[in-house]
Protein backbone atom coordinates (compact mmCIF):
# COMPACT_ATOMS: atom_id res chain seq x y z
CA UNK A 1 0.00 0.00 0.00
CA UNK A 2 2.92 2.34 0.83
CA UNK A 3 4.50 1.63 -2.54
CA UNK A 4 1.32 2.72 -4.31
CA UNK A 5 1.23 5.96 -2.32
CA UNK A 6 4.88 6.69 -3.14
CA UNK A 7 4.26 5.95 -6.82
CA UNK A 8 1.23 8.21 -6.82
CA UNK A 9 3.15 11.04 -5.09
CA UNK A 10 6.03 10.78 -7.58
CA UNK A 11 3.79 11.11 -10.63
CA UNK A 12 4.58 14.31 -12.50
CA UNK A 13 0.93 15.41 -12.79
CA UNK A 14 -0.92 18.30 -11.32
CA UNK A 15 -3.63 17.69 -8.76
CA UNK A 16 -6.29 18.29 -11.41
CA UNK A 17 -4.68 15.81 -13.80
CA UNK A 18 -4.44 13.20 -11.06
CA UNK A 19 -8.11 13.71 -10.22
CA UNK A 20 -9.06 13.28 -13.89
CA UNK A 21 -6.95 10.15 -14.07
CA UNK A 22 -8.79 8.71 -11.07
CA UNK A 23 -12.14 9.45 -12.69
CA UNK A 24 -11.13 7.75 -15.95
CA UNK A 25 -9.81 4.73 -14.06
CA UNK A 26 -13.05 4.50 -12.12
CA UNK A 27 -15.13 4.60 -15.30
CA UNK A 28 -13.00 1.88 -16.89
CA UNK A 29 -13.38 -0.30 -13.80
CA UNK A 30 -17.15 0.23 -13.63
CA UNK A 31 -17.60 -0.54 -17.33
CA UNK A 32 -15.49 -3.70 -17.09
CA UNK A 33 -17.46 -4.90 -14.06
CA UNK A 34 -20.75 -4.31 -15.88
CA UNK A 35 -19.76 -6.42 -18.89
CA UNK A 36 -18.31 -9.18 -16.70
CA UNK A 37 -21.54 -9.43 -14.70
CA UNK A 38 -23.67 -9.31 -17.84
CA UNK A 39 -21.83 -12.12 -19.59
CA UNK A 40 -21.84 -14.29 -16.48
CA UNK A 41 -25.64 -13.99 -16.03
CA UNK A 42 -27.55 -16.76 -17.86
CA UNK A 43 -29.46 -15.28 -20.74
CA UNK A 44 -33.19 -15.64 -20.63
CA UNK A 45 -34.75 -18.01 -23.12
CA UNK A 46 -36.06 -16.15 -26.11
CA UNK A 47 -39.72 -16.97 -26.55
CA UNK A 48 -40.80 -16.85 -30.21
CA UNK A 49 -43.77 -14.60 -30.87
CA UNK A 50 -47.08 -16.45 -31.04
CA UNK A 51 -48.36 -17.36 -34.46
CA UNK A 52 -50.91 -15.00 -35.84
CA UNK A 53 -54.40 -16.33 -36.35
CA UNK A 54 -53.88 -16.46 -40.10
CA UNK A 55 -50.78 -18.66 -39.78
CA UNK A 56 -52.09 -20.86 -36.98
CA UNK A 57 -55.34 -21.59 -38.75
CA UNK A 58 -53.95 -22.34 -42.22
CA UNK A 59 -54.75 -26.05 -41.93
CA UNK A 60 -58.19 -25.31 -40.48
CA UNK A 61 -59.54 -23.37 -43.45
CA UNK A 62 -62.62 -25.08 -44.88
CA UNK A 63 -63.86 -25.34 -48.44
CA UNK A 64 -67.44 -25.86 -49.55
CA UNK A 65 -68.33 -28.75 -51.86
CA UNK A 66 -71.56 -30.21 -53.24
CA UNK A 67 -71.97 -33.98 -53.42
CA UNK A 68 -74.99 -35.49 -55.17
CA UNK A 69 -76.23 -38.75 -56.61
CA UNK A 70 -76.16 -42.19 -55.01
CA UNK A 71 -74.96 -41.17 -51.54
CA UNK A 72 -76.88 -41.48 -48.28
CA UNK A 73 -76.96 -37.75 -47.48
CA UNK A 74 -76.49 -35.66 -50.64
CA UNK A 75 -75.96 -31.97 -50.06
CA UNK A 76 -73.47 -29.19 -49.46
CA UNK A 77 -70.63 -29.82 -47.01
CA UNK A 78 -67.58 -28.02 -45.64
CA UNK A 79 -64.34 -29.98 -45.66
CA UNK A 80 -60.75 -29.05 -44.74
CA UNK A 81 -58.53 -27.83 -47.56
CA UNK A 82 -56.65 -30.74 -49.12
CA UNK A 83 -59.55 -33.19 -48.74
CA UNK A 84 -60.04 -35.84 -51.39
CA UNK A 85 -63.05 -37.33 -53.18
CA UNK A 86 -63.18 -40.20 -50.68
CA UNK A 87 -63.50 -37.68 -47.82
CA UNK A 88 -66.48 -36.04 -49.51
CA UNK A 89 -68.19 -39.41 -49.96
CA UNK A 90 -67.65 -40.21 -46.27
CA UNK A 91 -69.06 -36.82 -45.26
CA UNK A 92 -72.22 -37.63 -47.21
CA UNK A 93 -72.64 -40.92 -45.34
CA UNK A 94 -71.08 -43.14 -48.01
CA UNK A 95 -72.60 -44.53 -51.18
CA UNK A 96 -76.01 -46.19 -51.26
CA UNK A 97 -76.53 -49.87 -52.05
CA UNK A 98 -76.89 -49.03 -55.72
CA UNK A 99 -74.07 -46.46 -55.77
CA UNK A 100 -71.09 -47.08 -58.02
CA UNK A 101 -68.09 -44.81 -57.27
CA UNK A 102 -65.80 -46.72 -59.65
CA UNK A 103 -66.01 -43.88 -62.19
CA UNK A 104 -64.46 -41.50 -59.65
CA UNK A 105 -60.82 -41.16 -58.73
CA UNK A 106 -61.36 -41.25 -54.98
CA UNK A 107 -57.75 -40.23 -54.27
CA UNK A 108 -58.08 -36.97 -56.23
CA UNK A 109 -57.89 -33.72 -54.24
CA UNK A 110 -61.02 -31.60 -54.56
CA UNK A 111 -61.25 -27.83 -54.84
CA UNK A 112 -63.51 -25.24 -53.28
CA UNK A 113 -66.94 -25.03 -54.93
CA UNK A 114 -66.62 -28.37 -56.73
CA UNK A 115 -69.57 -30.70 -57.32
CA UNK A 116 -69.06 -34.44 -57.05
CA UNK A 117 -71.64 -36.82 -58.51
CA UNK A 118 -71.85 -40.51 -57.60
CA UNK A 119 -73.73 -42.49 -60.24
CA UNK A 120 -75.85 -45.56 -59.61
CA UNK A 121 -74.89 -48.88 -61.16
CA UNK A 122 -76.22 -49.53 -64.64
CA UNK A 123 -79.83 -50.65 -64.56
CA UNK A 124 -80.53 -49.01 -61.19
CA UNK A 125 -81.46 -45.50 -60.17
CA UNK A 126 -81.89 -43.48 -57.01
CA UNK A 127 -84.37 -40.68 -56.44
CA UNK A 128 -81.56 -38.15 -56.54
CA UNK A 129 -80.24 -39.68 -59.75
CA UNK A 130 -83.62 -39.54 -61.41
CA UNK A 131 -84.09 -35.89 -60.47
CA UNK A 132 -80.62 -34.64 -61.32
CA UNK A 133 -79.73 -36.92 -64.25
CA UNK A 134 -82.84 -38.03 -66.19
CA UNK A 135 -82.30 -40.97 -68.48
CA UNK A 136 -82.21 -40.19 -72.19
CA UNK A 137 -85.21 -41.27 -74.23
CA UNK A 138 -83.08 -43.28 -76.58
CA UNK A 139 -80.88 -46.10 -75.30
CA UNK A 140 -78.52 -45.41 -78.21
CA UNK A 141 -77.05 -42.38 -76.44
CA UNK A 142 -73.73 -42.81 -74.64
CA UNK A 143 -73.50 -40.98 -71.31
CA UNK A 144 -69.92 -39.70 -71.25
CA UNK A 145 -69.79 -39.55 -67.44
CA UNK A 146 -71.03 -43.12 -66.99
CA UNK A 147 -70.00 -45.08 -70.07
CA UNK A 148 -67.42 -47.82 -69.77
CA UNK A 149 -64.50 -48.23 -72.16
CA UNK A 150 -66.49 -50.90 -74.04
CA UNK A 151 -69.38 -48.49 -74.57
CA UNK A 152 -67.02 -45.83 -75.93
CA UNK A 153 -65.52 -48.38 -78.32
CA UNK A 154 -68.94 -48.74 -79.96
CA UNK A 155 -68.65 -45.16 -81.24
CA UNK A 156 -67.36 -44.50 -84.74
CA UNK A 157 -63.66 -43.66 -84.65
CA UNK A 158 -63.03 -44.83 -81.07
CA UNK A 159 -60.80 -47.84 -80.54
CA UNK A 160 -59.74 -49.63 -77.32
CA UNK A 161 -56.79 -47.30 -76.66
CA UNK A 162 -58.77 -44.09 -77.10
CA UNK A 163 -61.68 -45.47 -75.08
CA UNK A 164 -59.33 -46.26 -72.20
CA UNK A 165 -57.91 -42.73 -72.38
CA UNK A 166 -61.38 -41.22 -72.02
CA UNK A 167 -62.15 -43.28 -68.91
CA UNK A 168 -58.72 -42.55 -67.38
CA UNK A 169 -59.09 -38.81 -68.06
CA UNK A 170 -62.53 -38.80 -66.43
CA UNK A 171 -61.25 -40.55 -63.32
CA UNK A 172 -58.28 -38.18 -63.00
CA UNK A 173 -60.13 -34.92 -63.63
CA UNK A 174 -63.71 -35.55 -62.56
CA UNK A 175 -66.93 -35.65 -64.59
CA UNK A 176 -67.15 -33.89 -67.94
CA UNK A 177 -69.17 -30.68 -67.87
CA UNK A 178 -69.90 -30.67 -71.59
CA UNK A 179 -69.45 -32.96 -74.57
CA UNK A 180 -66.79 -30.60 -75.93
CA UNK A 181 -64.62 -31.46 -72.89
CA UNK A 182 -63.73 -34.68 -74.72
CA UNK A 183 -61.43 -32.53 -76.87
CA UNK A 184 -59.15 -32.33 -73.83
CA UNK A 185 -58.50 -36.07 -74.07
CA UNK A 186 -55.26 -36.73 -75.98
CA UNK A 187 -56.06 -38.18 -79.41
CA UNK A 188 -59.53 -36.67 -79.81
CA UNK A 189 -59.76 -33.78 -82.23
CA UNK A 190 -62.68 -31.83 -83.62
CA UNK A 191 -62.93 -34.15 -86.63
CA UNK A 192 -63.07 -37.28 -84.50
CA UNK A 193 -65.62 -35.80 -82.12
CA UNK A 194 -67.90 -34.73 -84.98
CA UNK A 195 -68.32 -38.40 -86.01
CA UNK A 196 -70.20 -39.36 -82.87
CA UNK A 197 -71.07 -36.11 -81.09
CA UNK A 198 -74.81 -36.51 -81.76
CA UNK A 199 -74.76 -39.88 -79.98
CA UNK A 200 -73.38 -38.45 -76.73
CA UNK A 201 -75.05 -37.04 -73.67
CA UNK A 202 -73.52 -35.60 -70.47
Amino acid sequence: MGNIRNWWSNLHYTALQKRSLLIVAGLVLATSSFFILRTSTPSEAITPPPLSMDMADVDLVDMTIDIQGAVLRPGVYQLPMGSRVVDAIKAAGGVTKVGDPSDLNQARKISDGEQIYVYARSGTATTATQKAKPKPKSAAFVLINRASAKEFEALDGIGPVLASRIVAFRKANGPFSAIEDLLKVPGIGAGTLSKFKTKLRV
